[in-house]
């Protein structure tokens, strides 16, 4: 699954949750080979709504993999984003898995927890782990144990409209959360529009969840309890309860999810939009006035300095009959080169570190498109990525009701202080 917006959305899932709209039904998913019986194993490989645009290279791909293991065939299936939930967990539970799947480690952490997926710890070398970014691979971890492979990555960007921020008087992009609020008062101000939309939706994108890490709040402590009613979590509350209260947010913030935000940038409506570098092509088809005004800066982010990652593995389940077969297929989908070659492909990042230190990543010429210095920007950001909300139980829960009482705070319908101590009571009694 590619298109970032919808990527995000996977945290919503299981926060899930956010980081990439389209319908292919499992049942009709690619085979490569001939289904008709062999001697050989089969692998079957389940990915998220990568057909049609990916086909051709999945099937080299495969192709490629089973000339190099002849005793070995895989079956792909492309299952659609929203069936992916309840496929995957009605087939664990049924112990009727596929041997590879492509999940998110924070809805892939829900399983986990079950015990569902193959501990790689033991199965994959230290050297050969530690040639996946530290940060990416420690995602996709819980208790100290490794149930997933880091594959293909998404950081956010800030896109913005060059137009509206000369109208409101604004010089360069917003950095910081503290800067981005004085954007938005600008804004709103000069030209009556407002700066960015952002969802309070709590079974939408996790965005404001994880502008809460950004910002220095601790969501949870090492007991699982409620970290967050502290005074970084006041703060963060109180950012956001300013801007709504103000009239810098629109009011469909806390009824619309993240689409909206991309209707309004395409319309004009917004000077920023916080998405993926891979998603400038659909502004560009979409509205192509506005992607001619448009401009690439890093992700905002708070105190911390921390940039979120958006991020899709693949693990193992733990029953699979081949066990040895899907690793070695695993590993070989998410190596070096082919990390590389997918990532050029669909314009995302590797999770490799030797695949991300490409000259591909790194620099583009003076008169490249927004869509190639996107790409370097993105990649730009990785040192300080990673997966801002913590692996654990009941994610989906935590963003409700900090949500929940966030949106109660914004209304007026509770204290900022009251709005608080109820989330981390309610959480602390799940």
């Amino acid at each position: 699954m590619i298109q970032h917006q919808n990527w995000k959305r996977l945290s919503v899932f299981a926060l899930l949750g956010l980081l990439l709209s389209w319908i292919v039904s499992c049942s009709t998913g690619n085979v490569t080979n001939n289904p008709a019986k062999s001697s050989r194993q089969e692998v079957e490989f389940w990915t998220m709504q990568l057909q049609p645009q990916f086909t051709d290279y999945f099937n080299k791909l495969i192709a490629t993999f089973e000339a190099e293991n002849k005793s070995v065939k895989v079956r792909w299936v492309d299952v659609p984003w929203n069936d992916m939930p309840s496929k995957i967990l009605t087939a664990v539970s049924a112990k009727t898995a596929p041997d590879v799947v492509n999940l998110n480690p924070v809805f892939a952490t829900q399983l986990a927890a079950r015990n569902a997926w193959l501990e790689l710890d033991e199965k994959i070398p230290q050297p050969l782990r530690q040639s996946y970014l530290p940060n990416i691979w420690q995602a996709s971890t819980l208790n100290g144990k490794s149930f997933g492979i880091p594959w293909y990555l998404a950081t956010q960007i800030t896109i913005y409209n060059k137009d509206l921020f000369q109208r409101a008087g604004i010089s360069k992009p917003p950095v910081t959360y503290a800067e981005l609020a004085q954007v938005a008062k600008q804004v709103k101000e000069k030209t009556g529009k407002y700066a960015f939309f952002i969802t309070f939706v709590p079974e939408d994108s996790a965005e404001v969840l994880e502008s809460f890490v950004q910002m220095g709040v601790k969501l949870v402590d090492a007991q699982g309890k409620a970290a967050f009613n502290s005074p970084e979590g006041k703060a963060a509350f109180q950012y956001w309860v300013d801007l709504y209260k103000q009239g810098l947010l629109p009011k469909e913030v806390l009824t619309a999810g993240h689409r909206k935000g991309i209707e309004l940038y395409q319309a004009g409506e917004t000077a920023i939009l916080v998405t993926g570098a891979e998603f400038f092509n659909t502004i560009a088809k979409n509205a192509p006035e506005i992607a001619k005004v448009s401009a690439i800066a890093p992700q905002i982010t708070g105190k911390t300095g921390k940039r979120s990652v958006a991020v899709m593995n693949l693990v193992i389940p733990r029953n699979t009959p081949e066990a040895d077969a899907a690793l070695k297929f695993a590993l070989f989908v998410t190596n070096d080169q082919n990390q590389l070659a997918f990532a050029k492909e669909a314009n995302v990042l590797p999770s490799t570190v030797k695949a991300l230190a490409n000259p591909y990543f790194k620099s583009v010429a003076a008169d490249s498109s927004t869509v190639d210095r996107a790409r370097v920007v993105s990649a730009s950001q990785m040192k300080q990525a990673e997966v801002l909300i913590p692996a654990m139980k009941k994610v989906n829960v935590l963003q409700r009701l900090i949500y929940d009482n966030l949106q109660a705070a914004m209304l007026g319908q509770k204290s900022i202080k009251q709005a608080l101590a109820d989330a981390a009571t309610e959480w602390n009694q799940n």
